[in-house]
């Protein structure tokens, strides 16, 4: 092992065996509620369970390596959402993890996969030939073999034109902006991938009578923490934090990239451990799109004046947007759409999380866990079904062969913007 990876591994083991983490760990009492809420645990045997390679485990690692079991923890968040304890096993997990690959060395591809401003920025110029590869059968057979992501896991759909140059090419909007502005963080997917749900978005905002600003905006460092780069991480989401910042600190930010929103609302501080006074700063201004507009409801602000939508829409509210303890607003939202009836999966987890379901080893696993998932999905729809994080609708979408949007789209379509 070389002294630097030396060094990364003691720096996290210290994480783990402070103080904080420990008053957390003693408050396990094996109830096994994490246990039996756990959606890999009661797909494959290859994973202990959060409490037994969390809490459990935790007591007896000071000086050993690492159960490799943590590695098909897909960081779901599940465990520590229903601890009654207040244990953050989720979080002990991932800290476990990064620990076993700061110790073993992260895989080329782990290290690959985690790089999606990157790979937005190589595909869109060449979008038809990087769909028409992603699409080939021999091409993903090779990509399997070569960098073990499995050959059916989904893939993102490459754009010509990204959100920025979007921006910069339309016209200035013509509803004058009555309720000042509005910073937008649109994450990678919106930015390159799912430009269509970004402008939608942009669009709702303006028309309510908000001014949208859209600084450059990298990578929140997700999915570099999910696969144990946590200095990468943290380099990442502080650069992001000074980007979302930079348009002024009294502004609130307006996000439809759930799972980043979770990363600056708490996983940054509690899995990496940045205590900047900046991240808490954008942790408490940031809002999901959903959120806010419910807050508007609320508050008797915003517009219901919706054109009917009649469909069936099944809608599932992902993992890392219960995590983040502000319940469903988004299926509360969908539900002031005349016409729209909206079916609550009531399914814990997607399977994909985040590049969890894209490695070949772990493709299985995700599909089970899935898969009640997809059948209420195929039961329940008119040709469409809502999620609000990006890769749980790709997940959804190439698993149910229903199109899966963000909520944000139905909002649109019922304000008559589509027009």
């Amino acid at each position: 092992m070389s002294d630097k990876r030396d060094e990364r591994a003691k720096a996290l083991r210290e994480r783990l065996n402070n103080e904080l983490q420990r008053m957390s760990l003693d408050m396990c009492v094996k109830c096994t509620i994490c246990e039996t809420a756990c959606p890999v645990a009661a797909v494959t045997p290859l994973f202990s369970g959060p409490k037994f390679v969390g809490p459990q485990a935790e007591r007896f690692r000071d000086d050993e390596p690492v159960d490799h079991s943590v590695d098909y923890c897909s960081s779901c968040g599940t465990c520590s959402v229903v601890c009654p304890q207040g244990v953050n096993v989720a979080e002990l997990n991932s800290i476990a993890r990064a620990v076993m690959k700061a110790e073993q060395g992260v895989p080329v591809r782990d290290q690959t996969i985690t790089q999606t401003v990157l790979m937005g920025k190589a595909m869109t110029p060449v979008a038809p030939i990087a769909n028409a590869v992603l699409d080939n059968k021999l091409a993903r057979y090779a990509m399997e073999k070569v960098v073990g992501v499995h050959r059916n896991a989904p893939m993102p759909t490459a754009r010509g034109e990204s959100l920025h140059k979007w921006l910069k090419k339309r016209p200035s909007p013509t509803k004058p902006a009555t309720r000042g502005a509005l910073v937008y963080f649109h994450g990678c997917a919106g930015g390159y991938f799912e430009v269509d749900a970004a402008k939608k978005a942009i669009e709702v905002l303006e028309y309510l009578g908000y001014e949208v600003i859209v600084p450059e905006q990298g990578c929140c460092g997700l999915a570099e923490q999910s696969n144990g780069l946590f200095e990468k991480a943290s380099a990442s989401v502080r650069r992001l934090v000074d980007q979302l910042r930079s348009p002024g600190t009294d502004l609130t930010i307006i996000s439809t990239a759930g799972s980043c929103t979770g990363m600056l609302k708490h996983e940054a501080h509690q899995i990496l451990g940045i205590h900047d006074p900046e991240l808490l700063d954008v942790g408490t201004r940031i809002r999901e799109i959903s959120e806010f507009l419910m807050e508007l409801y609320e508050a008797g602000e915003l517009p219901t004046d919706f054109q009917p939508v009649n469909m069936r829409l099944p809608y599932h509210a992902p993992c890392q947007l219960k995590s983040q303890g502000m319940g469903t607003p988004a299926s509360d939202l969908l539900r002031l759409i005349p016409g729209l009836e909206v079916i609550d999966s009531n399914v814990t987890c997607c399977g994909i999380a985040g590049t969890y379901g894209l490695k070949k080893e772990k493709y299985e696993i995700a599909q089970a866990v899935g898969q009640p998932l997809f059948d209420i999905v195929q039961a329940n729809n008119d040709g469409l079904a809502a999620c609000d994080t990006e890769t749980c609708r790709w997940q959804i979408e190439k698993s149910s062969g229903v199109e899966t949007v963000h909520p944000i789209v139905l909002v649109h379509r019922a304000y008559g913007l589509g027009r």
